[in-house]
């Protein structure tokens, strides 16, 4: 048998993992027996150099998810521009020489899954949360030339509001919205951000990154006010395909 080529996920309570199941299909289907994806579940950041001394010879590429995506930059060898300038990094290439190259590929699957329904109307959003997803969430936003706020429990600058100042009228000038908070996953479906719902309207788009439940409270509660609603199911499936062509492309 050849060797095996190992991949996976880094993160903090990731038995969940959307990545090892949708990896382990598409190399089952491509036949690619060799091929392992796995788990990485770290208590601490510290933890993520041990992970190359175990596998050193078999390691090609790497997802990163929460809580790590801003942090795991201080292991790498080289960041990407695009995800040097988010700040956040969920894609890892690892050469043959052992060099460790980041990207982000979050903003790719956002930014293709939700340009389809955006209209003339949708020209500011709010982001829901402040942790890296809602930062590569901000940077499509702004290759689609949409203003965007994020919006914080506890606003610390200018470019953050707290949930509190969200009104209907403000609603009815940012009439996209993004929830890149936890509110919602599964097993607490019953959760969701605390926004005045009764501002919602037709002329709404509600994004959620949650994929689990398929259908959260936050995008039950927009339908049933009008909105167009779209979970994170396409994202995941867009960035992880752009992640495994950054891993198959021909390195120095």
């Amino acid at each position: 048998m050849s060797a095996i080529k190992r991949f996976g996920l880094v993160g903090k309570n990731i038995s969940y993992s959307f990545s090892r199941g949708y990896f382990s299909e598409k190399f089952e289907a491509l036949n690619l027996s060799n091929h392992v994806y796995q788990n990485f579940d770290l208590e601490n950041i510290e933890e993520f150099p041990a992970v190359f001394e175990d596998f050193s010879e078999e390691l090609l590429g790497m997802n990163v998810t929460i809580p790590y995506k801003e942090k795991v930059g201080a292991y790498l060898d080289e960041i990407d521009e695009d995800a040097k300038e988010i700040g956040a990094i969920n894609t890892i290439k690892i050469l043959k020489s052992g060099k460790r190259l980041g990207y982000n590929t979050d903003v790719y699957g956002f930014q293709n899954s939700i340009a389809p329904l955006i209209k003339e109307h949708h020209k500011k959003a709010l982001i829901l949360g402040t942790g890296g997803a809602s930062k590569a969430v901000a940077y499509a936003f702004k290759k689609l030339n949409i203003e965007y706020k994020f919006v914080s429990r506890i606003p610390k600058n200018d470019s953050q509001i707290s949930y509190e100042s969200i009104s209907e009228a403000l609603l009815s000038e940012f009439t996209i919205i993004v929830n890149c908070s936890p509110l919602g996953t599964s097993p607490d479906v019953h959760l969701c951000p605390d926004i005045p719902y009764e501002g919602i309207a037709n002329k709404h788009l509600l994004y959620d990154l949650i994929y689990n439940p398929a259908e959260t409270t936050f995008l039950r509660m927009g339908k049933e006010n009008g909105a167009v609603v779209k979970n994170g199911l396409q994202m995941l499936e867009l960035q992880a395909e752009k992640s495994w062509e950054i891993w198959n492309e021909e390195s120095e």
